[in-house]
């Protein structure tokens, strides 16, 4: 297996940043062949030991890869959740740091748990970012990223705060019983000036891709009782059963559990504390096996009993794990979460049961089809009529999250 010309070329220019800074950030769009050139960049760095953070599900590729490519280097793969377990002899041997999906660094005003585990453990240590998503939502998630990092271009900025001051136009958000501070609204144009000079981008174009990505609506009708269980929670904030209750007592969980409703399921509450779900009609599940019949599909859901409903409807014809789904006919059924590293480009199409608030996991996830010689994506989503799907459908695909401020204006709560 031999890199693209594309993939070469990126990972020289990828390698005199690194070479100049000791950091880099390599900016690729899905199917781009962003893993190849920054393993290729460790090689040309004349690394020994190099240590690649990443999603669990990415892990099997990535060291194929590695193999399939013939780098010299000894390689240790690790996901973010585990970096803590590494000895302190292991990490005193590593030579460079890629941190694949950077972007789960991301998060802003405070570090997680993840961004600060990695700065104790690999700050004095060269690195390599990689994410076809580094910003999506905020440039403000650059800063947590870079922060791992003594080489970072905003070292001088000890926290994320004194970094806000002068590259966020900081503006306050009134909630129901206290005001906060919003972080989003990042100065892009100047953070782009600065970490411009540490970043190669990589996009489809460069790799050969025409693909076009067509997105389909299929409506459906909601049953009507799930209709009578929204309209109830949306007047009363609560539904109370012979069981326990439905609960939406705040908008972020009432946005959840219409959500939930409306896609024929729900959480139920017990005056003891205790939660369990129950599916009411897995009538989404229903019509995608009805309507794709005879088709290779990739179903994208978002609740685990979502789950539960596509196992009950399609039975022994749908799978979890990508090398079933690749070497048997049945179809695939993946949390949407989880689809980072993931390569769908063996079904006939990709169709949503259901989907999340994130604009960045729509964006990645719906382009989990794509590959070279496939010039057209078939995207389909299952949306209730007129009920809240539709409602977050139209705000992700601007790139934004559907908070609990995009659900109050929606529901003028």
């Amino acid at each position: 297996m031999k890199l693209r010309d594309h993939q070469i070329t990126k990972a020289k220019e990828l390698f005199e940043v690194l070479d100049k800074y000791n950091i880099c950030y390599l900016s690729g769009e899905v199917r781009s062949g962003k893993t190849g050139t920054a393993l290729y960049c460790a090689e040309l760095f004349n690394a020994d030991q190099v240590l690649v953070i990443t999603k669990k599900k990415a892990i099997e590729d990535i060291i194929k890869q590695k193999f399939d490519f013939g780098f010299n280097y000894h390689l240790n793969i690790i996901n973010y959740e585990s970096v803590h377990k590494l000895s302190k002899d292991d990490i005193k041997r590593i030579d460079i740091v890629i941190y694949d999906e950077a972007h789960s660094l991301s998060g802003y005003p405070k570090p997680s748990l993840a961004a600060k585990r990695c700065k104790q453990l690999f700050y004095n240590i060269p690195c390599i970012f990689m994410s076809g998503t580094p910003a999506t939502e905020s440039y403000s998630q650059y800063y947590h990223q870079f922060f791992v990092s003594k080489y970072s271009p905003f070292g001088s900025f000890t926290n994320f705060y004194k970094w806000a001051k002068v590259f966020v136009d900081v503006k306050q958000k009134h909630l129901a019983t206290h005001i906060i501070n919003d972080y989003s609204n990042a100065k892009v144009t100047d953070i782009e000036n600065i970490i411009s000079q540490y970043k190669v981008v990589m996009t489809q174009a460069d790799a050969g891709f025409t693909t076009n990505i067509n997105e389909t609506i299929l409506p459906i009708e909601m049953p009507h009782i799930l209709t009578i269980m929204i309209k109830t929670l949306l007047k009363d904030k609560v539904i109370e059963g012979k069981t326990g209750y439905i609960l939406g007592d705040t908008p972020a969980k009432l946005k959840q559990k219409i959500h939930q409703i409306a896609n024929g399921h729900c959480i139920i509450e017990k005056d003891n504390g205790d939660t369990f779900y129950k599916i009411f009609d897995p009538y989404k599940a229903k019509g995608i096996k009805q309507f794709f019949y005879g088709r290779k599909i990739a179903i994208m859901y978002y609740y685990k009993s979502e789950l539960e409903m596509l196992h009950d409807v399609f039975g022994d014809n749908i799978c979890e794990d990508i090398e079933t789904f690749n070497t048997t006919p049945k179809n695939i059924a993946i949390q949407q979460s989880t689809t980072e590293g993931m390569n769908l480009s063996k079904a006939d199409c990709l169709v949503y049961l259901n989907f999340g608030f994130s604009g960045k996991n729509y964006i990645q996830s719906r382009d989990r089809l794509t590959v070279k010689d496939r010039p057209t994506n078939e995207v389909y989503f299952v949306i209730e009529k007129n009920g809240i799907n539709g409602k977050i459908l139209k705000r992700i695909r601007e790139k934004k999250d559907y908070n609990s401020y995009s659900f109050k204006r929606d529901y003028g709560i």
